[in-house]
């Protein structure tokens, strides 16, 4: 995990659309959204909105009035499957159907066919060849837009996304050709192999590597900025979370954790303090 890094904008009732093939939204599902949102919120500074609709029960994870992620209880045919607690990324395309269809050209599979959430977006659940989960999605033209949002380093935002993968080669000619995304450089990471740090344009915005045997399956994960990493590692402790690595710093000096939350989701910490 790198050190430099971009946020990904807001999805909610004041959200903004991000740049076309990046990722603009976060989703947790877990088993019980009101113990998961209170500890994110006091690990990550984020306070929790309800913005149901109808028979859906749905939350965002707020910085202010601008939302950073989502907070649902797992869909019932999820848990039909022993789906457990996890994090999901949503990448904004320009045309979710048709951006559904190359990547089952390409190998991708659809875990969830297009759906519509009413004046917010279209999305399609999908996973990559190697088989890690991801949401693309086209916002609504009609979506309101926040006049700001905030950016990392500040305490809250999402600092970096980070894909474990079954053959780091053939992931990244898939998603350099699915969403144009460049390569920046690669750190050998020694008996770990290549991490490769990839970017849109100048902006770096994550990394990529290939698993090692103790990660049972590829999945894609998320860096949330705090204030500093000492001070967010006994909060996460204190809430019933613990730590499967780090504290540690990266090159470029950034301090890192990876963390389980109580309800058993895996996610991380990034602070410039350690």
């Amino acid at each position: 995990m790198s050190s430099t890094s971009i946020s990904s904008p807001a999805m909610s009732s004041t959200s903004i659309s991000s740049p076309v093939c990046n990722f603009a939204w976060y989703e947790l599902m877990t088993t019980d959204t009101a113990a998961a949102g209170a500890f994110y919120s006091s690990v990550v500074g984020w306070t929790t909105k309800d913005v149901s609709q109808g028979s859906m029960t749905y939350f965002t994870f707020n910085l202010g009035a601008v939302g950073i992620a989502g907070l649902m209880t797992i869909p019932e045919e999820a848990r039909a499957m022993n789906h457990p607690p996890s994090w999901i990324g949503y990448i904004d395309v320009p045309d979710v159907d048709a951006h559904a269809a190359k990547i089952v050209a390409a190998g991708g599979r659809i875990l969830k066919p297009a759906t519509d959430v009413p004046g917010m977006l279209r999305f399609v659940v999908v996973a990559d060849p190697q088989g890690a989960p991801f949401v693309i999605f086209t916002p609504n033209p009609a979506m309101p837009t926040p006049a700001s949002r905030p950016v990392p380093p500040e305490p809250g935002t999402v600092g970096w996304h980070e894909l474990y993968t079954s053959d780091l080669e053939t992931a990244w000619d898939f998603y350099s050709t699915q969403f144009g995304w460049t390569k920046a450089s690669d750190m050998d990471m020694k008996e770990m192999g290549i991490y490769r740090i990839f970017g849109i344009e100048e902006k770096q915005i994550g990394g990529m590597m290939t698993k090692p045997p103790s990660i049972p399956a590829p999945y894609w994960g998320f860096y949330f900025q705090v204030d500093a990493i000492g001070a967010a590692t006994e909060r996460l402790k204190a809430g019933g979370g613990s730590v499967i690595n780090g504290p540690m710093q990266v090159p470029g000096g950034s301090w890192i954790i990876q963390a389980i939350d109580p309800q058993g989701a895996m996610f991380s910490l990034v602070s410039f303090t350690a």
